[in-house]
């Protein structure tokens, strides 16, 4: 249970960097870290204390084996999360380039 509740004091990180933040570099790690605390959820709801690989073998039981689809989920996952935090980072640069500056109020004041 507190692994659960550490996790979401992690997504709760993530979300503060988002919400509070100014700075595009500061919300995109925010983001990252969400990210990263949702994929350990996923990974939590699927393990067993004292659970085995899941990979069948046809003389086994299936005994306490850990849910292979949630990693499955998170493998998923991490691929667009990295596809989502490129294209981040590519359109702060270019905000940046436009603008000259990452923070996000002067951007708005500039409306050009």
């Amino acid at each position: 249970m507190s692994l659960y509740f550490l996790c979401l004091i992690l997504f709760c990180i993530g979300l503060y960097c988002v919400l509070r933040k100014r700075n595009i570099i500061k919300i995109i790690v925010g983001i990252g870290i969400i990210e990263y605390a949702v994929n350990l959820f996923i990974i939590l709801v699927g393990y067993r204390q004292n659970g085995r690989a899941p990979i069948l073998a046809h003389d086994q039981e299936i005994l306490n084996m850990v849910d292979p689809l949630p990693q499955a989920m998170v493998l998923t996952t991490i691929i667009v999360g990295l596809a989502l935090m490129v294209i981040l980072v590519a359109l702060a640069l270019r905000i940046y380039e436009k603008h000259g500056t990452f923070d996000i109020t002067k951007i708005r004041r500039l409306k050009g």
